[in-house]
């Protein structure tokens, strides 16, 4: 871990810039310039169904119209999919991830027959373990093919990252107040991780060669990346990077997960329902100055 702190914002190219995405970059450029840390800027077009170089060319522009500056050269995902793939080995190795052929439809169904069945922070239904007990293949077996998804084994993962697994969380909201343990000599809290709620997560699929999950906690660990600062909508992914952070030795960073932005009809700004993007307001006149003080800076 790096003696200066270290923060990144991390957009996925697959649109155009909103309030909500400025909002994190000016938290971690500001934060990283009051402590004289780095600010790294990181584009995550690991799925490159999605991807566009028009999107990744509009972040650069528009982070720059805000006045930020950030390091060179700016890791992208996609140049880096064999660090992905060691990672997936490293667990394959430990006998933690399992091919699984079923389709989303097919756990969909599984579940509509079964009222009562759990659901993963993000309201999917879990994966009812369909696959876990066929014979293993070898990860690099599984990729080359491309018709499987990666699943980790999270009944034998939890038990061989052991109990006690925590994070440091600068205040803690959605968390009760029994999950966290003070720290205050840090003013951060200690949140419990709980990644069996996410049941035994796909971390890559035949159209994405490794998940947001695994990738990130890569990224985060090569880039030494000390202070993880995104939205409270990831709180609880947290759980799943701290339990893949500690199978694979990765450092730990420290977490904030700020509030989110939210429109006049109080939902949070989101690509996909045409949140007013940044280069919107750019064009009707609206100056970086103004958006700096219009999200509190």
């Amino acid at each position: 871990m790096s003696e200066r702190r270290v923060f990144r914002f991390a957009p996925s190219p697959n649109g155009y810039l909103h309030l909500g995405h400025a909002y994190s970059a000016l938290l971690n450029f500001t934060l990283a310039s009051n402590c004289g840390g780095r600010f790294l800027l990181r584009i995550e077009d690991i799925d490159l169904g999605r991807a566009r170089p028009a999107f990744e060319a509009a972040i650069h522009e528009d982070l720059a119209w805000l006045g930020l500056e950030w390091e060179r050269p700016v890791r992208r995902q996609s140049e880096h999919f064999e660090d992905y793939a060691a990672a997936l080995e490293s667990l394959g190795a430990m006998g933690l991830l399992y091919a699984c052929d079923c389709k989303r439809s097919d756990i969909g169904r599984f579940a509509a027959a079964h009222s009562d069945w759990p659901r993963d922070p993000d309201s999917a239904p879990l994966y009812p373990g369909t696959c876990r007990d066929k014979p293993r293949r070898s990860v690099r077996e599984v990729l080359a093919e491309g018709g499987a998804a990666l699943r980790l084994d999270m009944r034998k993962a939890a038990a061989l990252a052991g109990e006690g697994l925590f994070w440091r969380e600068r205040g803690a909201p959605g968390r009760a107040p029994d999950s966290t343990v003070p720290d205050a000599a840090e003013g951060f809290s200690l949140v419990r991780a709980e990644p069996a709620q996410w049941g035994d997560v796909a971390l890559a699929r035949k159209d994405t060669p490794a998940s947001y999950h695994i990738a990130v906690v890569v990224d985060d660990a090569l880039q030494g990346v000390t202070d993880v600062v995104r939205g409270r909508d990831l709180f609880f992914a947290t759980s799943l990077h701290r339990l893949l952070q500690k199978l694979l030795r990765l450092p730990e960073p420290r977490y904030f997960h700020h509030e989110l932005i939210l429109d006049d009809a109080g939902e949070k700004l989101a690509k996909s329902r045409g949140s007013a993007t940044l280069r919107a307001f750019r064009d009707a006149g609206v100056s970086a100055a103004e958006v700096w003080r219009k999200l509190g800076f």
